[in-house]
């Protein structure tokens, strides 16, 4: 068995071509389609956050709108740059968050991508410390928030409060018991992989990563996969790790579905430069008639490696649509491979 979700990078458009035209738009349709995807039997509903774009941002409302409209499907995020978190803000809406809920948050974070402004972190008020990285501003700010949803108290008490304190320093509320074990860290290398591993994160890589030895997109992720299992067995954690890959998978099954996505059939992986010093590697997508899916899947490493497969969806084409791609994946493809 294996645990299947959607990934929404949220866009949306004011083009006559668009169903999703507006964010207004975007958030509704985001809701209506995870109440959908319970209903068919999807595990998961995820989202992509990208700041100045119109796409999805500020997370927490809508993970808190979809779990108070659910009971049953993970809600999650894929991921979140923390070069523009709060650490402190981030722990008291994500706590409420997964306590509406019900513990089912499952939140993706990661140092990011490049976004659409030069250093938009700056704009949030954040900056990195002397010889410090926004990379490395990410990676504390990413402790500094694992810290403090631990739940142990860390804040001094005034003597004299507005209300009555418990014993003790105090925590962060609301806090949920648990979420520390359900945060994912995106990574595109080897070594933030294992260095999630050590902190104790879930892994998440996506369909781009750092081109580190030449081969395939799959075959790297296997192996960035293996050196996750083992840097998380070295450190000793007593649970089980989990690890999702994202895919482009659409399955061929109507005319609609040639004309959207036939030209992928023969797509390949691509070679880019992501800023100016990394190579990467962008992952193929998967277009094909199901009995077709079932052979190729079957031969992507990553994919069989990983407990979790995140299907990117495209938001624009509506909720019904993306009904119909999530239930033909369930249906005709994740049968064959023994996944339901």
């Amino acid at each position: 068995m294996k645990k299947i979700g959607f990934l929404s990078f949220g866009h949306w458009t004011p083009s006559p071509q668009s169903r999703t035209r507006t964010a207004r738009d975007f958030l509704h349709q985001s809701i209506d389609l995870a109440v959908a995807a319970e209903e068919l039997g999807v595990d998961g509903a995820y989202f992509r956050v990208h700041h100045f774009a119109r796409q999805a941002a500020s997370p927490f409302p809508l993970l808190a709108a979809i779990g108070a409209r659910t009971s049953k499907i993970e809600i999650g995020t894929g991921v979140i740059d923390m070069r523009y978190e709060n650490p402190m803000y981030m722990a008291e809406d994500a706590g409420a968050a997964d306590l509406i809920s019900d513990g089912r948050l499952q939140l993706g974070i990661s140092r990011g991508s490049p976004e659409q402004v030069i250093e938009g972190w700056r704009y949030f008020g954040y900056a990195p410390a002397e010889e410090e990285t926004d990379a490395d501003m990410a990676r504390r700010h990413a402790e500094a928030f694992l810290a403090v949803i631990e739940g142990e108290g860390f804040a001094r008490p005034n003597p004299r409060p507005m209300f009555p304190n418990p014993p003790g320093l105090l925590r962060l509320e609301p806090h949920s018991e648990g979420l520390r074990d359900r945060i994912w860290w995106g990574s595109s290398s080897n070594a933030t992989g294992a260095w999630a591993a050590k902190l104790g994160m879930n892994l998440q890589s996506s369909t781009l990563k750092d081109d580190e030895t030449g081969e395939p997109l799959h075959v790297q992720q296997r192996k960035q996969i293996e050196a996750y299992h083992e840097a998380w067995k070295e450190a000793g954690h007593e649970r089980e790790p989990r690890v999702s890959v994202s895919r482009s998978i659409f399955a061929l099954t109507t005319d609609l579905d040639r004309a959207y996505f036939g030209h992928d059939r023969d797509s390949k992986d691509q070679i880019g430069m992501i800023d100016e010093t990394t190579r990467a590697i962008f992952g193929r997508s998967y277009a094909a008639e199901p009995d077709v899916l079932i052979k190729q899947l079957a031969e992507d490493e990553a994919v069989q490696a990983a407990d979790t497969l995140l299907l990117t969806i495209p938001s624009q084409l509506g909720v019904d649509y993306n009904a119909h791609v999530l239930q033909s994946i369930l249906t005709h493809v994740a049968p064959g491979l023994g996944w339901r």
